[in-house]
């Protein structure tokens, strides 16, 4: 009997970004291996501690954490981690952190740094959308996802599910000040 499908896909177990000292700024979970957010929080201490002292800036590097395979890397003051598991292959997981780094860089215009990142949160977490969807690893050209999150925060006759927050909020807005004009 084989496996299913999407056991035979390459899969994602979540990417984090954190700060130089180890806190959230942007985070997606795929897998139920991390129940909670403590255990999520602490998995995401493990990570930061045992990679803290390494010299990932230049290229990506890898290491094995409590049955996973972990690949990061670093810039400025902030880290990029994408995990998978033991038996993911390395060199996938770390074409969907070149991926995730790569965009960054270009929605940011290069100004990759915690303060621009937490300003344009939402082009992030749209550039993980636009990566990985449950796991399942969709696109790993920067050009493409760049340009879909771009176009995506760009386009306010989007419809609103489409939209970031921020604009769904700004549109509502605009709506409910022109019911008021009429």
């Amino acid at each position: 009997m084989s496996p299913p499908p999407n056991e035979l896909c390459p899969s994602v177990k979540n990417i984090l970004l954190l700060d130089s000292d180890g806190k959230r700024v942007a985070v997606k979970y795929f897998s139920d291996d991390w129940p909670t957010n403590s255990a999520q929080e602490a998995f995401e201490k493990l990570v930061f501690t045992k990679t803290q002292k390494t010299n990932a800036r230049t290229e990506a590097e890898i290491t094995m954490l409590e049955n996973y395979i972990v690949v990061y890397k670093f810039v400025q003051d902030l880290h990029f981690f994408v995990t998978g598991g033991d038996e993911e292959n390395e060199l996938i997981l770390a074409t969907v952190l070149q991926a995730f780094f790569d965009s960054v860089g270009l929605l940011l215009r290069g100004n990759v740094d915690k303060k621009e990142a937490l300003e344009n949160l939402d082009l992030i977490l749209l550039c993980i959308d636009e990566i990985i969807d449950g796991g399942i690893i969709l696109e790993t050209d920067p050009n493409v996802i760049a340009g879909k999150v771009a176009s995506n925060s760009i386009d306010s006759g989007a419809p609103l599910s489409e939209q970031t927050l921020t604009q769904a909020l700004a549109t509502a807005r605009e709506h409910f000040a022109r019911s008021l004009l009429k």
